[in-house]
């Protein structure tokens, strides 16, 4: 499997060789977090430029500083102003570009740190989940053409109608990342995090999880949106719906990590690529809804509007005439209150609302599971062995998910992980042909 990565990295240097390429490097917040850690990111992005490839870096705030920001806010208020609010978390990433331009000037390099709104991010108007509808880069490509590095703050942007100062949600220097990447061009889009790539489940619960050399974008959207932390899920939808190759890498060892490719690009799949696990969600249930048409419509169409995600859904059929049904769905936990307030404001179209927080969420992903029976069926063996119950299930052609209570996921990760296989000695096939196109260097 190295030597599939090494074949593509080679390949992709051969055919860039003749002209400076663009090189977008991302660094999460872990990667920033003190001093020595930016000096490490500086150091990295110099030695980038001095390879030849002209470089922009999307740098997250430092360590906690945005969680520190959230806390600040609910210090002063019980439910802060949104608008305010990105004024306010929007700081966290600018004082991390504006260090690490530093650390670059005395490296001997010529660097400018911009603003998400002066590199062009151009958003809609949803303050604290703003979606990136352009990317304006033409002062990104003037300073380039100036032989400058270029910095920009991620997680942030502009709104295209009220010129406000917008943020991303979590993880949104991930898709600033990859819509900069897309608008330039560049080869690559290079995220530097704390691991050294996606894993084939979290190996703080599963020790011998081993890491995927290569993952297709439908299979890393899946994972994102089933818990996986590595990659924001919009990240991922960016970069499939413009062909961005992503190479998911440590910020702290220089060794190849994960390469995010077309499946047409990625080798022969094995039937379950990983598992993966979330805690960070709630359930919903709407009790006593009118089984009519239309009425999920209007509880559904309510949480668009209040920007809610609603993942997993489950409607019971009613027995009998006029009898009610009761309607689950899991939202995300900072969502649940938002969620709560607009089922209540739609009036009388329920009895009551019941929420649980202890529920957690553990999936499978894999392309191979399109054209392989017994699947489901080897997961909900594994789960009755573990004597632990599914409370909702949700599918894709290459995802099963279960909800199941929040103190049984790190058992069932651990079960489905050993059921299929997926430890470091399990073996992945090569592709034949070795005619990958990722562009990433060593």
């Amino acid at each position: 499997m190295v030597g599939l990565i090494l074949r593509c990295m080679e390949a992709a240097a051969a055919k860039d060789s003749q002209e400076d390429r663009i090189v977008v490097m991302k660094f999460g917040g872990t990667s920033v977090a003190g001093p020595e850690e930016i000096k490490r990111a500086a150091a990295r992005i110099v030695a980038a430029r001095e390879s030849g490839d002209r470089v922009v870096a999307v740098l997250s705030a430092r360590g906690k500083t945005t969680d520190e920001l959230v806390a600040a806010a609910y210090e002063i208020s019980d439910r802060p102003d949104p608008r305010e609010m990105d004024m306010l978390l929007s700081t966290g990433e600018r004082v991390s570009c504006a260090l690490c331009a530093m650390a670059i000037h005395d490296m001997g390099h010529h660097a400018i740190s911009l603003t998400g709104s002066q590199a062009g991010i151009v958003t809609d108007s949803s303050h604290t989940k703003a979606r990136i509808m352009e990317v304006k880069a033409d002062r990104i490509r003037e300073a380039l053409g100036d032989e400058q590095i270029v910095l920009v703050a991620g997680f942030q942007g502009v709104s295209t109608d009220s010129r406000d100062v917008t943020t991303l949600g979590r993880g949104g220097s991930d898709t600033t990342a990859v819509a900069i990447a897309a608008a330039l061009g560049a080869s690559v889009c290079e995220i530097y995090t704390d691991v050294t790539g996606v894993f084939s489940a979290d190996p703080r619960i599963v020790p011998d999880a081993r890491k995927l050399p290569v993952v297709s974008y439908e299979e890393m959207l899946e994972m994102s949106a089933a818990g996986a932390k590595v990659l924001q899920l919009r990240s991922v939808e960016y970069a499939r719906n413009n062909d961005v190759p992503i190479h998911c890498r440590s910020s702290f060892e220089d060794v190849p990590g994960t390469l995010v490719l077309p499946e047409s690009e990625t080798m022969e799949r094995p039937i379950v690529t990983a598992v993966t696990h979330s805690t960070g969600e709630s359930r919903v249930t709407v009790v006593g809804v009118r089984d009519e048409p239309g009425v999920a419509g209007r509880i559904f169409g309510a949480l668009a509007e209040a920007n809610v995600n609603v993942d997993v859904i489950i409607q019971n059929e009613p027995v009998g005439d006029n009898a009610l049904a009761d309607l689950s769905f899991t939202v995300d936990r900072d969502d649940l209150q938002t969620a709560v307030d607009v089922i209540d404001g739609l009036g009388d179209i329920s009895n009551s609302i019941r929420t649980d927080e202890q529920i957690g969420k553990v999936s499978i992903v894999g392309a191979g599971m399109r054209s392989h029976p017994g699947v489901a069926a080897k997961v909900f063996e594994v789960m009755g062995d573990k004597r632990i119950n599914i409370e909702m299930i949700s599918t894709s052609p290459i995802k099963i998910s279960c909800v199941i209570p929040a103190d049984q996921v790190p058992e069932a990760v651990k079960g489905l992980h050993g059921a299929f296989g997926l430890g470091e000695d399990a073996t992945f096939p090569e592709d034949p042909t070795g005619e990958h196109r990722p562009t990433v260097k060593p």
